[in-house]
This record gives C-alpha cells, sequence and structure tokens, in this order.
C-alpha cells in the first residue's frame, strides 16, 4: 500500500519510497498519469537491482492521491512533487515523463547546488499549456474558457480532457523555455519520432534552449509517447547509468 504525506499546501499525496544506496531516483509521471505506469514499475525494478533509493508518487488529483485532477495546475503539481522530494535524502536523479519533465525542470531550477544529481526526461513536455494547448485552440475555444473557465478536448487515451482556465494561466507563470534555463548536471533526454503527444521539434527546442556541461538528446524512430517498448525501457535504463556517474 502506498505511503500517504500531507503537503504544506495540505494536499494528500500517495507516494512509494524504497531506501537504498544513492544517488536517489525520482519518478515524475505525465498529465493524467500515475505511479502504477510501465515505465515507473520497470523502474522500480531498475533501482532495486541497482540497490538504489526510489521513489514514485502520484500528483493531487491522479491516481490514488487526493484532489480532484481537474482543481490542479502546474504549480500545485510541482509542489506535490516538492513535498516528495524533501523525503529523499541527499543527491537525487529526477527522471521526468512528459508533463513529468517540465515539472522536473521546475524542480532543478529551484534545487540548491548539488542537490539535483542528474536529470532523464522521455517524451518531455515543458510549456506545454501554453505551446501546445493554448496555441493550438481557435478563438471560439478560448473565448469559452476564458469566459466558463473550462472547456472538454479530446482525447487519445479515454475520455475527453477537461482543461481549465487555471491550468493555462498557472502554466503561462511557469514557463521554462522563455528564460535562462541552467542544468549543471549530466541531461540525457530521450524522444520518440512517432510521438503523437509530443513532437519531436519540443526536444529539439528544450536541447536548444538549456545550457550545461553535459546535455544529450536521442531520437528513436518509430517510438510513440508512451516509450514503453523493451528497446525504449532499455534506453531508460542506459541513460540512467549515464547520469548516475
Amino acid at each position: 500500500m502506498a505511503e500517504q504525506i500531507i503537503t504544506p499546501e495540505g494536499r494528500r499525496i500517495a507516494c512509494r519510497m524504497r531506501d537504498g544506496a544513492g544517488p536517489a531516483v525520482m519518478f515524475l509521471g505525465g498529465f493524467r498519469s500515475d505511479m502504477e505506469g510501465t515505465k515507473a514499475l520497470w523502474l522500480d525494478d531498475w533501482a532495486r537491482a541497482q540497490g538504489r533509493t526510489f521513489v514514485r508518487f502520484d500528483y493531487s488529483g491522479h491516481g490514488a492521491s487526493g484532489g480532484e485532477f481537474t482543481e490542479g495546475c502546474i504549480g500545485d503539481w510541482a509542489a506535490d512533487a516538492a513535498a516528495v522530494l524533501a523525503l529523499v535524502n541527499g543527491p537525487v536523479v529526477l527522471v521526468g515523463s512528459s508533463m513529468g519533465g517540465w515539472i522536473a525542470l521546475l524542480l532543478a531550477k529551484g534545487a540548491p547546488p548539488g542537490r539535483v544529481a542528474g536529470l532523464v526526461t522521455i517524451a518531455a513536455a515543458p510549456d506545454f499549456t501554453e505551446d501546445s494547448m493554448w496555441a493550438g485552440f481557435d478563438a471560439g475555444t478560448r473565448a469559452r474558457l476564458m469566459a466558463g473557465g473550462r472547456v472538454e478536448v479530446a482525447s487519445d487515451y479515454g475520455a475527453p480532457y477537461v482543461i481549465t482556465r487555471r491550468l493555462i494561466e498557472d502554466g503561462r507563470a511557469r514557463l521554462v523555455l522563455r528564460d535562462a534555463l541552467e542544468l549543471p548536471f549530466p541531461v540525457r533526454m530521450l524522444q520518440g519520432t512517432a510521438d503523437r503527444d509530443v513532437d519531436q521539434a519540443v526536444a529539439l527546442r528544450l536541447l536548444a534552449h538549456a545550457t550545461g556541461p553535459d546535455i544529450r538528446l536521442t531520437l528513436v524512430k518509430g517510438a510513440d509517447h508512451r516509450f514503453s517498448s523493451p528497446a525504449c525501457l532499455d534506453l531508460i535504463g542506459q541513460a540512467m547509468a549515464e547520469v548516475s556517474g
């Protein structure tokens, strides 16, 4: 059973943590995903085999955590991640999938020197509320969102997504591709060329924008957004080994 913590903001967050050697590994999932997904469980097994501390969790409104998804926003989910990170001692390797890549970048920007030992992103989606959602809305959808506070958009993963005005406006205050983004630790970015949710142009933009001594991008021809085939999971393991020293 997942441990339950209460964040400083009063939200109830479900997380699973196993102690081991460092640097610890922390997995940050995507938009409307949870900590029981293929990549999270695979990384849990990888960390166990390596004897490493590992932590995974559900943002508020996701999975086993409390709250309603439609009440959340990037700032809330970043604060949830920060509360979980506070449970972990010493340097941490952050692994961010899709939206989790954006959250990981926000954590890295706010972390003291040496706290983040490395970063692995998987189909990272920084600034997606602005550059994908808002930019993709037509004038009528934007007007309905601003007037009514929410709109529904189609999803390839089941029921339509409810997108709120708060999600858009809060995301706009937390963009990471507009200002300097210094990543002074090893970074490995993984991206599939057949990703229908996050275009490879996003990965190339992040690579061009970020600065740091050791940043590499791997494009995998034919890989989709899930990035969960055996070959893709092996690449995640390779990236983990590279950033862990």
